[in-house]
């Protein structure tokens, strides 16, 4: 008789994602109150990278003149789309400027990436449903995918760096993504497992486009291939397309043993709504995260260094080890996508200037070989305990400092700022300026009435959370 191999057991960190995903209610009213802030937040973000060709060139259809019947609809454009390109589209937007959201722990990463996924596809099955005369999702619904997305990144983030080993951040995404979606298309454990096994199976992106001499526009739409592949798996998985148990484990086939040096990935802390009331604000510059306090602190000397550009000898950069890693770049800056994970840079802008905008990592800004001048006097140097108050969870810094020193010997005083105005303990002073924020955005592309409409549809979570997807995604189209 042949012997019948036994059926094996889902690997564990799955099995908990999908029972998080299926099972855990989300009791958390500052997780709600935040995921209102990040929705509109990262609608705005992708609003305004509708100014930029290189971002527009990549929307649509694959085949032009596609229309998908009850496609999902891309805010701001007139595209109709079936939801796997829809989640590119919209996870395009997003990501483009390095405007929305951050998680910074072990891996870094942009949890509201997700939001590209769970909005087209919720926009997709609410429009279907109501063709079929059945309840819509409604927007308390994207809250609460959102929410349960931005935790399993983020806690997945917190001890496994995909960075160590090469790999991108946006694998994350692939995998919160797949897990939710899989939930809002009605799948159950078996479905969410399969689709997790095989968004594991597939890898993960290389970080190649992220640094030099390859830094390119690949790291502004790679999260929307993420979050996009996303929802290609979840949709496979419904239709009963089956998973690989050990994705994780497999000896030497599986994730850890092939691209994660054998080392086990763990998660952190129980999975609930951790993320999503510590989420970081990209409230004031569009700038890699690790450098919004060196801009913030850039800003405030400007006013005395506005007279005395040609004096500096030497600008000091004190900051943490996960900076220095990441955005601490010398010599040539090929593009934007270079210049915007430059802490020289981005400090530049903020001592020449007083402001970081997103139009500063344009070409006709960079070619001010003021920036460079000034670049070239900069030293960055590691303070250990920046980098351990970075990693400590009850803190979760992002310090920063910058002092200045002139050739007659005097020097500025050292400016110093631990928590960017995006962090949890300056919430407060940040949710009249991240409103500030979306209405400048909305700005950009709708007409003042039109804009008017969208604000008093958003101003209150309780209405707008009761509000079905379909009415607020139409909110955005023009």
């Amino acid at each position: 008789m042949l012997k019948i191999e036994q059926q094996k057991k889902t690997d564990t960190l799955i099995e908990e994602i999908t029972d998080y995903v299926l099972n855990k209610e989300i009791t958390s009213t500052e997780a709600f109150k935040t995921a209102h802030h990040v929705l509109l937040d990262t609608i705005g973000c992708g609003i305004l990278a509708l100014n930029y060709p290189e971002c527009t060139k990549l929307l649509g259809p694959i085949i032009p003149g596609t229309v998908v019947p009850n496609g999902s609809r891309v805010p701001g454009t007139p595209f109709v789309l079936d939801p796997v390109k829809g989640a590119f589209d919209i996870g395009c937007m997003i990501r483009w400027l390095d405007y929305n959201d951050t998680w910074l722990a072990a891996e870094w990463g942009h949890p509201s990436d997700n939001l590209g996924g769970i909005l087209a596809t919720a926009d997709y099955l609410s429009r279907v449903r109501l063709a079929e005369g059945k309840t819509p999702f409604v927007v308390r619904d994207v809250l609460e995918m959102m929410i349960k997305a931005h935790e399993i990144q983020g806690i997945l983030a917190l001890d496994n760096s995909l960075n160590r080993v090469g790999l991108d951040h946006v694998h994350l995404v692939k995998i919160a993504t797949t897990a939710v979606v899989t939930k809002m298309l009605g799948g159950g454990r078996t479905e969410i497992n399969n689709a997790l096994t095989n968004a594991w199976i597939d890898g993960a992106s290389l970080r190649t486009y992220r640094h030099a001499p390859n830094t390119g526009s690949r790291k502004s739409w790679a999260a929307g291939d993420a979050t996009s592949r996303g929802v290609r798996l979840a949709m496979m998985a419904m239709t009963g397309e089956m998973g690989y148990p050990t994705a994780l484990t497999a000896p030497g086939w599986g994730f850890q043993d092939v691209l994660f040096k054998q080392k086990e990935l763990t998660l952190a802390r129980p999975l609930d709504a951790y993320v999503m009331e510590n989420i970081l604000f990209k409230v004031s510059y569009p700038a890699e995260f690790h450098a919004q306090t060196a801009a913030e602190c850039a800003i405030i000397l400007h006013p005395h260094l506005k007279e005395r550009m040609d004096d500096i000898e030497k600008i000091t950069i004190t900051t943490h080890e996960s900076a220095i890693r990441i955005i601490d770049k010398v010599g040539p800056l090929n593009n934007p996508a270079d210049r915007d994970h430059c802490i020289q840079y981005i400090t530049a802008l903020g001592l020449l200037y007083g402001d970081v905008v997103a139009d500063h990592y344009e070409d006709e800004v960079a070619s001010d070989l003021r920036i460079d001048l000034l670049r070239n006097k900069m030293v960055v140097v590691e303070d250990k305990q920046y980098s351990k108050d970075y990693l400590d969870p009850s803190k979760r810094s992002i310090a920063n400092a910058i002092q200045i020193k002139f050739k007659d010997g005097s020097t500025t005083e050292k400016v110093v700022i631990e928590y960017p105005l995006g962090h949890r303990f300056r919430r407060e002073e940040a949710i009249p300026k991240i409103e500030e924020k979306f209405s400048a955005t909305l700005m950009t592309h709708f007409s003042q009435k039109h804009q008017v409409e969208i604000e008093a549809a958003c101003a209150n979570q309780e209405d707008l959370g009761k509000m079905n997807v379909k009415e607020f995604v139409d909110l955005f189209l023009q």
